[in-house]
């Protein structure tokens, strides 16, 4: 599944009525909950929007015909340990991983989605649960700020594969609160496409506070070369889709 998909093919797999203007929330995660450690000094959260009635199903088939062409048929990128050259990654040159990671991003361009990203440095709390604590306070107060964005659908759909549950209870926690009603999908990364988008706008993410910081490693270097690179190519590239 793409994440492009028209709502009628959503629905009736669900058994959710048709017709409804319906958002899509496409959620996926960088760092653990753990204490602070120097591979992992932050926690950050990216959340993609899709209204179901732009239809995206030729961007995604575009995309996947571009990762065969590049021997990688009904692949799911993971755009971390595409970085750092693991996994099945790993005998792939510089240039072949950073053409995969531009595959991507060029598809990430096109469509016609929104999305916001969230950075937590982990040495500014004291323990996993102010941690917590501020990641609901933080998703709450961007919801609360854009009400009028979530209250334009009659119907919202979170989709998070699960792979943290502190995660996931602070996402319904807070969804619950703030929003009227929502749907909760447990998904995997290969199911939609756009669950593979959110990861990679996690990874960019990232990179901009590492590349702030003078932080970015050999391997990350290696595919997006600089920070003056990252934000001329990525960054700039995509700022007019992230709400603020």
């Amino acid at each position: 599944r793409s994440g492009g998909e028209t709502p009628r093919h959503f629905h009736s797999q669900r058994g959710i009525k048709y017709n409804l203007k319906t958002l899509s929330i496409f959620v996926d995660e960088s760092g653990d909950f753990g204490p602070y450690a120097k591979h992992s000094p932050y926690y950050i959260i990216c959340m993609v929007f899709h209204d179901q009635s732009n239809d995206l199903s030729e961007k995604i088939e575009r995309l996947n015909a571009s990762l065969t062409a590049l021997g990688f048929p009904n692949h799911t990128v993971h755009t971390e340990p595409l970085i750092r050259r693991e996994a099945y990654y790993i005998d792939l040159s510089p240039n072949e991983r950073r053409a995969i990671f531009s595959r991507l991003f060029f598809c990430v361009r096109s469509c016609d989605i929104q999305y916001k990203s969230f950075c937590f440095k982990k040495t500014e709390f004291g323990d996993t649960l102010q941690l917590q604590a501020e990641i609901a306070r933080e998703i709450s107060r961007f919801i609360r700020d854009h009400f009028s964005f979530f209250q334009s659908f009659e119907q919202i759909i979170l989709y998070y594969d699960n792979g943290q549950h502190e995660l996931t209870r602070i996402l319904n926690t807070v969804l619950a609160t703030e929003l009227s009603q929502y749907d909760l999908r447990n998904v995997f990364p290969n199911d939609y496409k756009l669950f593979q988008v959110a990861d990679l706008l996690c990874t960019l993410k990232l990179l901009s506070v590492k590349a702030e910081c003078g932080s970015l490693s050999r391997s990350e270097q290696l595919i997006i070369h600089s920070k003056r690179s990252l934000k001329k190519d990525y960054l700039k590239a995509i700022e007019k889709a992230e709400i603020k």
